[in-house]
């Protein structure tokens, strides 16, 4: 879920939030959003609906239509409304089931609240039917479910989740010569799953959208802080566009930093997009979209003097470790990245959830990459070569300070499974003296 009001706790539910979320030009109501100025008997089937789709969340006291002059964020009688959603709940639903309702009150002796209507895919007892059918999510709007669609329902496995909040990506791997040794310092690499439209499901990839995503990522902050990380390694470059292995439901498009050495592309990026094949099969219904950043920067400085300090082994200062994990998640929250792949997948950009995964592996022990600064060892903490770092579900990686908190924690995991001290200090060093960036 796009918007961390889904998984923040109830303290942290606060009118400011939803004033702020509804008053945001670009949030719209969607197929996990919608505003309802009251209670109505259609607000059942949306409840069921949502949760034979991808879940969602409803709010209850805010005018679906923005009118000049008009208050948006009105309010109701929580305790009210809730009664009356969960009588139609209990007449309509089969099984019986409940989504769960979160009064945030106004605060100001009106007495008025918005009431928080939480709907939990991964929870509901799917199908979950009205009048013997199961509505279901379609471009915003509330349909119901054909006989293939019900008969996937019908058969999930209770456990089974509809999108997974955790965004599971696979483990890379280094790229080896044929002597076996290993070609890059380390890959780092992150993605998102996603559900697929209805056209999304069957058409094959338009080369105008796939280079409107390439387009859309040479104008985000990734170029940037893949500059950054290669510390002068290279002054030219490749920007985002399709390379290698390509097909009617794949996209690969590939970022190289060039230079003239022994290593010609110090620093390199690949974003993936591929579409679940249709032809034969209707296992697969997600598509990925994968982030691999691929470094060579200590391989470029074993060839040249020209990188870190002269006559040292380069090791990579943690600011540009920083401001790489910075850039790839500042990336995949920018609109424009957003609304291209909501394009080519043919979902709602709300659809398109924010990473909650990330993988590094490399080629030594992590803590010999590293420039050591105030870093210090840990006796006899064993060596790591990499790691999984899962995100903080609550944050959203669009908010500056939350973006900036994912990657603090980040940075201290990887010094501590490292084996290493001082991590927590450094980053707050370089906190207190660099201004956030928007």
């Amino acid at each position: 879920m796009n918007n961390s009001l889904f998984a923040a706790s109830a303290a942290d539910l606060t009118i400011e939030r939803i004033r702020a979320l509804a008053a945001r030009p670009d949030q719209v109501e969607s197929l996990t959003l919608e505003f309802k100025r009251e209670y109505s008997k259609s607000m059942v089937k949306t409840i069921a609906a949502m949760a034979n789709t991808y879940g969602g969340m409803i709010l209850v006291g805010i005018n679906d239509k923005v009118e000049p002059g008009v208050e948006r964020v009105v309010g109701v009688d929580a305790q009210e409304e809730i009664d009356k959603i969960a009588s139609g709940c209990r007449e309509k639903f089969d099984p019986p089931w409940e989504p769960t309702f979160i009064p945030v009150p106004f605060n100001d002796g009106t007495g008025r609240s918005v009431v928080v209507i939480r709907v939990d895919a991964n929870v509901a007892p799917r199908p979950l039917l009205i009048d013997l059918q199961a509505p279901i999510r379609l471009s915003g709007q509330n349909s119901i479910a054909d006989r293939d669609r019900l008969l996937k329902l019908a058969r999930e496995e209770p456990s089974a989740g509809v999108l997974p909040m955790g965004q599971n990506v696979m483990s890379p791997n280094l790229e080896r010569d044929r002597e076996g040794n290993c070609t890059a310092d380390f890959i780092l690499r992150t993605g998102i799953n996603l559900p697929m439209g209805e056209a999304g499901a069957w058409r094959p990839l338009s080369e105008k959208t796939v280079t409107a995503l390439a387009q859309a990522l040479n104008d985000s902050a990734f170029p940037d802080a893949l500059y950054t990380l290669g510390n002068g390694s290279f002054s030219s470059f490749m920007g985002f566009r399709q390379h290698g292995y390509n097909r009617s439901r794949t996209a690969r498009l590939v970022y190289r930093g060039l230079s003239n050495s022994p290593v010609p592309h110090p620093v390199e990026a690949v974003v993936t997009v591929a579409l679940p094949e249709v032809y034969g099969t209707s296992a697969a219904t997600l598509a990925t979209v994968t982030i691999d950043v691929i470094s060579r920067v200590r391989r470029y400085a074993d060839t040249l003097d020209k990188v870190g300090v002269p006559g040292e082994e380069y090791r990579y200062p943690v600011p540009n470790l920083l401001a790489l994990l910075e850039g790839i998640l500042k990336t995949t929250v920018d609109p424009k990245v957003v609304a291209e792949i909501a394009r080519i997948t043919d979902i709602d950009p709300a659809l398109v959830a924010q990473p909650r995964e990330l993988h590094l592996v490399a080629d030594r022990q992590v803590k010999e990459l590293l420039r050591p600064e105030i870093l210090r060892e840990i006796p006899d903490a064993g060596a790591s070569t990499g790691g999984i770092f899962r995100a903080n579900p609550a944050l959203d990686l669009r908010d500056i300070a939350d973006r900036q908190e994912q990657v603090d924690d980040w940075l201290r995991q990887l010094g501590l499974d490292a084996g290493l001290t001082g991590m927590e200090a450094l980053v707050e060093d370089y906190r207190a003296k660099t201004p956030p960036t928007a």
